[in-house]
Parts: C-alpha cells; sequence; structure tokens
C-alpha cells in the first residue's frame, strides 16, 4: 500500500463522524433493567422527596457515585448508564446559579431516560466523607437553603 491510498484508507466515513459518544450517568438505589424508563413525577431521591418535576443524570462516574450514595431508601446504591429521549440542561444547584460552570457535568430533563446498562464495579466515597456530605446538606436544610429543582 503506498503513503496515499494509506491516508485515504485512514479517512472517517463521513465529516465530523466519531466512534465515540457521551456517556450519561444516573445514581440512584432504584433496582432497574435495560430498557426500562427513568421518569418524572415520583418521589425525589433527595431534598424534600416532593413528586419529580426533573430527572438528573451526570457525564461523571464521580457524581452518579455521589448521587447513589446520597438517595433515600435501602436499597442498595446502583449506577445505570442512561440515553436521554428528550432536552437536557444544566442542573441550577450545580451550576452558574450555585457553582462556576458546571464541574460535576450534571443535568436534568422533564422528558425520560433510557436505561441502557448497569456500572456493576466502582468505588465509593469513604465512610466519613458521606457522613461529611450529608451532615452538610443537612445544614443547609436548615437554613432553609433548598434545592432550586424542588
Amino acid at each position: 500500500m503506498t503513503m496515499e491510498q494509506n491516508k485515504n484508507a485512514q479517512k472517517p466515513s463521513a465529516p465530523g463522524a466519531t466512534p465515540f459518544a457521551q456517556t450519561y450517568f444516573h445514581g440512584t438505589r432504584a433496582n432497574l433493567k435495560v430498557g426500562d424508563l427513568i421518569e418524572v413525577g415520583y418521589n425525589s431521591n433527595y431534598g424534600q422527596k416532593k413528586n419529580a418535576k426533573y430527572i438528573f443524570l451526570t457525564a461523571t462516574l464521580d457524581a452518579a457515585i455521589w448521587g447513589a450514595e446520597l438517595a433515600f431508601g435501602e436499597g442498595r446504591e446502583r449506577i445505570y448508564l442512561v440515553e436521554p429521549i428528550g432536552e437536557i440542561e444544566d442542573d441550577p444547584d450545580l451550576t452558574d446559579k450555585r457553582f462556576p460552570g458546571n464541574p460535576t457535568k450534571s443535568y436534568r430533563s422533564t422528558q425520560p431516560f433510557k436505561v441502557v446498562g448497569e456500572v456493576t464495579i466502582w468505588q465509593g466515597h469513604p465512610t466519613e466523607q458521606i457522613m461529611t456530605m450529608k451532615a452538610h446538606l443537612e445544614k443547609l436544610k436548615d437554613q432553609g437553603i433548598n434545592s432550586l429543582n424542588d
């Protein structure tokens, strides 16, 4: 193969084509299966446990781990790979309204997410770090600082 033939063989089939797609995670204690939809309208895993107006996903495994660790309930902590069905937007609790940018790459939607897989091997945070985070969230609640998503 000549150098010119080799160069042509390595070109992508379409302009801008890439084999990579954005991966999104959802941390919870809910027991779901591939193909299930995560939808609004159920009691929230956080805050005041109201019927959720939004559902949440993140592009970072660490934020999904926090989601699973801080979720209410007795079920096992789980992290699912999800695909948003509709539009997503920045989660205002974790973006410019409270923090610069979107460091946790956390998003919300009113449209469902489809479960496409589960992360079964992951390392959680140390127990004392989780307890510190829960105490911090409780302090915010006592100060009347609630989620912008409620």
